[in-house]
């Protein structure tokens, strides 16, 4: 059951979104008891797909991000079969088999490939290994311009064959009940990792690059804008009919910084993309967002996903209208009692309107988060009944 009832205003903070809706009047209906399925299920299209292009939804889209993972006992069993992750993450079958196993216990509106945004970096001539307890390792991190050189423009067809076939499967598993999605790394973020060596607490040896010697990072940024923008229509191609970009380290760039170094190659992908499939909606990430929000929105993606650190209706009010929204429940309340995890969903709907908003975590869900909240999470959602 869905219990919402709070009609408010949200303005655009542009000029141009100011004069054509001043403001916005959204209102939900309390539902309780057995809910009929909504009015969308008869889409031609899934619900997440329609509500992203403005079109008129009962209820808003839902999935978590991390969705497939390490607080699901059946995937649990698989690592303890194949604890290499990838191992799970470049064998078809485990990919499928992974991805799926949240759609059918939990129905959610998007079902994502389980996979990891270094999957590319052994096609682009940088090794890699996810070890467990340390997590991404970048054997032999880039720090020169003779190391950028050696760095290959990704061909996915060659590189990544289970990806397209894991993302096909999917699409036939799924049909157009759920919309499948697709990921990739953002240029910075993926530069990141492999200058770095790994993951980073400081971002030193980037930061050092990008402040010292910025056409070696500019040329490795290139390399992987080029190679991002291939492998999201390589994924659109077999079957995602979304793509999320996640510039999870972008936030730690000044804003100055962030509009040299990952806003230009976010735009390119952007770009890129829109030449050969315009109508596939494009989802971008970064962790701790609040600061750059507006510049997130001026890449030109079709969704920007909030962080929880952000508010719900001050990210609307900054980002427009015309910007679709996912998220933004912080993680942490999956740990919370079922009344509170049902609030705090009711308040992020609510705040996000009815319109263009696909309801998420703020993050991914972290390990330990117990199964049985996580259902109640999607019961609560899938609950919701707007009053248009």
């Amino acid at each position: 059951m869905a219990c919402i009832y709070s009609p408010f205003s949200i303005s655009s903070p542009s000029i141009s979104a100011r004069s054509r809706i001043k403001s916005k009047q959204f209102a939900i209906r309390c539902v309780v008891g057995v809910v009929a399925e909504p009015k969308v299920a008869n889409l031609a299209e899934p619900l997440l797909l329609h509500a992203v292009r403005g079109g008129k939804v009962d209820r808003p889209p839902v999935w978590l991000m991390r969705q497939a993972g390490r607080y699901m006992k059946s995937y649990q069993m698989i690592c303890e079969k194949y604890p290499s992750f990838r191992e799970r993450s470049e064998n078809v079958d485990l990919v499928v088999e992974i991805s799926l196993q949240p759609w059918k216990v939990f129905k959610p509106d998007g079902v994502i490939l389980f996979s990891d945004i270094l999957t590319p970096l052994p096609g682009m001539n940088i090794p890699f290994d996810i070890v467990k307890g340390k997590g991404p390792v970048i054997y032999s991190p880039l720090r020169t311009s003779g190391d950028v050189d050696q760095v290959r423009e990704f061909v996915p067809e060659e590189f990544v064959p289970y990806v397209g076939e894991a993302l096909s499967i999917l699409r036939d598993e799924v049909k157009d009940e759920a919309a499948v999605l697709g990921f990739v790394g953002a240029p910075f973020t993926l530069a990141s990792y492999v200058v770095e060596g790994g993951s980073s607490k400081n971002f030193t040896k980037i930061k050092q690059l990008a402040f010292s010697q910025p056409e070696v990072l500019h040329a490795l940024l290139q390399k992987f804008a080029n190679s991002m923008a291939k492998y999201i229509k390589y994924q659109a191609n077999n079957g995602a009919q979304a793509v999320q970009i996640f510039d999870s380290w972008a936030t730690e760039l000044s804003p100055v910084d962030f509009e040299e170094f990952s806003l230009p190659y976010l735009k390119q992908i952007v770009e890129s993309v829109r030449k050969t499939h315009p109508d596939l909606p494009l989802i971008l990430y970064a962790s701790g967002s609040g600061g750059l929000l507006e510049r997130l929105a001026m890449t030109g993606v079709d969704v920007v996903s909030l962080d929880w650190t952000v508010d719900m209706a001050e990210g609307r009010k900054r980002l427009g209208l015309d910007v679709a929204v996912q998220g933004n429940v912080d993680p942490g309340v999956l740990f919370g009692s079922k009344e509170f995890i049902t609030k705090r969903i009711h308040d992020t709907v609510a705040k996000a309107g009815n319109s263009k908003h696909i309801l998420n975590l703020g993050h991914g869900i972290k390990v330990g988060t117990p199964e049985e909240n996580v259902a109640h999470f999607f019961e609560v959602a899938q609950g919701i009944r707007y009053q248009m």
